[in-house]
Parts: structure tokens; sequence; C-alpha cells
């Protein structure tokens, strides 16, 4: 076991210790190491302005993605390597993507160019050939203030590929790997006079460190607990942090639990840019939902684990877990169980998770070839928002008739709701406006929503009926065997 986090900043090795581990990447960066190309504004990962390009090993090598360093504790980043605006330059000079951002005027005020380029870098690095779909689309998480990004668009589409340099070219990954590799196996525990550490080797480890210390906070991509840490100072006393439980990184379709149909079973370190890539062919219907849930950066280190240990009741993901009855694997000193989701939540941010025990796997089932899944997210703006009222369906027909049903809410309780009542009443209805003008009312019954900053309860309970319709008008619109997986 060791005192300090090993990682590098653009190729130098940094051994990290004390309370320089508890601060955010952005402040490490700026006033630790005079590296003041990275800026911060929002504090809470939605301008990305503070992006920064950040590389794990993965099957032996170093794979890069962009984050935002404001949201990711340097706790977090033992065995990584990160590159930042100044790191970017290739032979002294400014490589081809900040070549085309003067070259078009891409930078008016400036203050969010560094978070442009380096997202753009991250992004010619895995494509050398983007559309211009693919620019707005991995530009999403990057806020301009100066409303330049018809300059910015126009930057990125004429990069001059041939003199592209890639990231593994620029920074050649043999050394910093034989480092990370031959640390990787050690697990890290750092003290200080406020705050506790502990990065566990194995899942052993990590449940025994939670027995020993009640009450500690679980960090995976910490797009959570960073914001409370920065915005609210809500700072845990004993941190743990999942990111060296490579055991917990699968992402596979079995049927390890034997049930009529295929599960995909998603490890407790899969993030949700993970789940994107892969779970188009099997659910489209979440991967399409998926792509509103945040920015690229903040996809690339969110985890589906830690939406739902997080327990809010505007969770992206839980209507989707709850209609699929999705069950979370649990793991304590005494072994593993089993709960459905369903029965996870005892109240407000209230769990069935005893001390010692952590989430380790998530079973989806997948919805078969009868069944139709829908799924809706409303909030103020389209993407990159905190959610005012989602909701999940998942549905098989017969003829024109409802078959079978699950609904279920976020957004109008203290926890995500199932709608028992109003699935009892759609069971075996005809597929009519009228009946699905009801089912919204009868919904209505089943929900408490409250005011608050996303929406008053009355406009809640607007969307709650208003939701039955939409789904009956997209039903009418493909027809409902059109719908079906």
């Amino acid at each position: 076991m060791r005192d300090y986090l090993l990682l590098y900043v653009n190729g130098r090795e940094h051994r990290v210790t004390g309370d320089d581990a508890f601060v955010p990447l952005s402040t490490y960066l700026r006033y630790k190491q005079s590296q003041v190309g990275t800026k911060v504004v929002c504090e809470e990962g939605d301008c990305g302005a503070c992006s920064v390009i950040i590389g794990n090993t993965v099957d032996g090598e170093i794979s890069y993605k962009p984050v935002n360093s404001c949201i990711q504790f340097m706790y977090q980043l033992d065995g990584t390597h990160i590159i930042t605006v100044e790191g970017l330059k290739t032979d002294g000079e400014l490589n081809a993507v900040q070549q085309s951002m003067v070259r078009c005027h891409g930078a008016q005020c400036g203050y969010c160019t560094p978070g442009f380029i380096t997202t753009m870098c991250a992004m010619f690095d895995r494509n050398p050939e983007p559309t211009e779909q693919d620019i707005k689309d991995g530009l999403t998480g990057n806020l301009c203030r100066c409303t330049g990004y018809d300059s910015i668009i126009k930057s990125a589409q004429q990069v001059d590929s041939s003199k592209l340099v890639s990231l593994h070219e620029l920074y050649p990954p043999k050394e910093m790997l034989s480092a990370l590799q031959e640390h990787a196996a050690e697990s890290v525990l750092i003290e200080t006079d406020n705050h506790k550490f502990f990065a566990p080797a194995n899942v052993r480890e990590a449940v025994g460190f939670k027995a020993l210390n009640k009450g500690t906070t679980i960090v995976a991509g910490g797009t959570d607990v960073c914001v409370y840490w920065n915005k609210r100072s809500i700072e845990p006393l004993n941190l743990m942090s999942v990111g060296k439980l490579h055991e917990l990184n699968t992402l596979t379709i079995a049927n390890e639990l034997k049930l009529e149909t295929d599960q995909m079973i998603v490890g407790a370190r899969t993030t949700l840019a993970q789940i994107e890539d892969f779970v188009g062919e099997h659910i489209p219907e979440f991967k399409r939902i998926l792509w509103l849930f945040g920015s690229p950066q903040i996809r690339n280190a969110a985890t589906l684990a830690g939406n739902i240990a997080n327990g809010s009741p505007i969770a992206d993901s839980l209507p989707f877990l709850f209609v699929t009855n999705s069950q979370l694997e649990l793991t304590g000193s005494k072994g593993t169980r089993l709960v459905n989701i369903n029965e996870f939540y005892k109240g407000y941010k209230k769990l069935d998770l005893m001390d010692d025990e952590m989430i380790t796997r998530i079973f989806v089932p997948l919805p078969t070839k009868k069944e139709t899944l829908k799924l809706y997210k409303v909030s103020k703006r389209i993407n990159l928002d905190i959610s005012a009222f989602t909701a999940a369906f998942l549905m098989s027909f017969k003829g024109n008739t409802v078959e079978s049903i699950r609904i279920a809410y976020g957004g109008v309780g203290p926890v995500i709701l199932r709608l028992p009542k109003t699935e009892v009443f759609l069971k075996g209805k005809e597929i009519t406006e009228a009946i699905f003008t009801e089912a919204g009312d009868l919904a209505c019954d089943e929900i408490t929503p409250i005011s608050d900053v996303r929406g008053s309860s009355d406009f809640r309970y607007t969307l709650a009926r208003n939701i039955m319709l939409k789904l009956y008008f997209e039903l009418q619109q493909k027809g409902a065997a059109a719908c079906q997986q």
C-alpha cells in the first residue's frame, strides 16, 4: 500500500500526497503547477472551459478522452495521464487544431478556447475525419459565451488532417505504461487532518474499508460528489475510489441469472459513454436517451452505478431500470446478494444498502422482440440539463390492445415511482386517445410532485398527463407493431 497518487501531466511524472490529493484537478494544475491555460468558470461541469484530456490504461494501452477538470478531483486520478492545452503543441509550435482555430478566428475573448482545443484534439485523435454533426456532437459540452460557434465549427472542419499528430505520437506511452502498470496493483491510502481516502486494489479490500469506515462515500466519476464539494462545501470525511477496480469495468450480454431474456451486465466502474457505445444494437432507445444525459465530458466520467447510488428521484437512468426490472448485485463482507431496483429505495436518498456493501454489477434484462420501450426526459434545455420530469414505458401489444405495460415516472415523488394502478388500467385496453387520456388522469393520482426551481407541481402534473398522450400519438404514428423491438 502506498500513500501517494502516481500520475503524469503532459508526460511528466507527478506524485501527489497530503492535502493536494483533495483538490480539483483544475486547482492543482493552475495553483500547484502554474498550468494556467486550463480555465475555470462554472465549477460544476457545465461549460467545458476547464476541459483536459485524460488517459487511462485499457488493455495495455492508454486510452484518451476529454473530461471536465473542475469536477475531477486528484484522488480520482491515480494511474492516469493528463494532457492540458499547454501540452498539445507539436515540436514547440501550435498543432493542427490550434492553427486552424487561429486561421478561422475561432477564438474571441479566448476564455473558453483552451477547453474547445482540448476537446477537439481528443475528438480528432479518435476520428481524424469527423463530419459536421460529429463536430457538433463532440463539442456539445463546451460553451462559448461570445457566440463564436460558427467560427469554431469552421475551424474544426478546416483542420489539416495531414498535419495531425496522434496523442500516442506526441507522448510515446512505453515509459508511462511501465510505471503505471507497476503501481496498478497497489492500493492507495492517504490521510490528512480532514479527510481519509482509499483506492482499493480489489473488491475485498473495498468492502473491508467500507465496513470499518461508516459513511464512506464511494466515488466513481464524481459528477455529483465533486459538484457538491465545489458548490455546497459538502466534503465527505471518508472517500473511496473504484478507479482501480478493473474487475468492475465489465459490459457484456449474457443470461447469468437464467431469466427468460438475456441481460446486459454492467460493472460498477463502467461509464455512460462506454454503455452508449455498446448498447445501440441491443437497446437503441436507451442509447438515444443516453445522449441527452450530459455532455461527452460528463458521460466519459459518470457511471450507471453512480447514478443509481446517488438515489435522486430525477436520476436519468432510473425509470428505464425500473421498467426493465433490473437487478443490483450488492457485495459486502458476507458475500453478494441481488436486489430488484424497484425495492432498492426506501425513501428519499435511503437505500437498501448495508454499511459494508457496495454496488458491483447491474443486470439489465433486454426488452424482447415483442416489447416496445419508450423513454422520455423533460428539462429546460434539451441537452445537458437536470431533468424536471422523466418517464419510461415498457409495453407489449396484441393487435390494437395493450397486452402488458410497465410505467415509471421520475421527478414526481421522493423516489422514482412505478404506477401500478395505471398499469392495471391499461392492460387489455384498446389503444385509443380516450383511454390514454384517462390513463394520464389516473397517473396523476399516483404521484406527489413538489415545486422547485425546475418546475411547479402543477407543471409536473401536466407533464404526467401529457406524456401519456405523447406516447399514444407516437404509437399511432408508427403503429404499435412497428414500435416493437
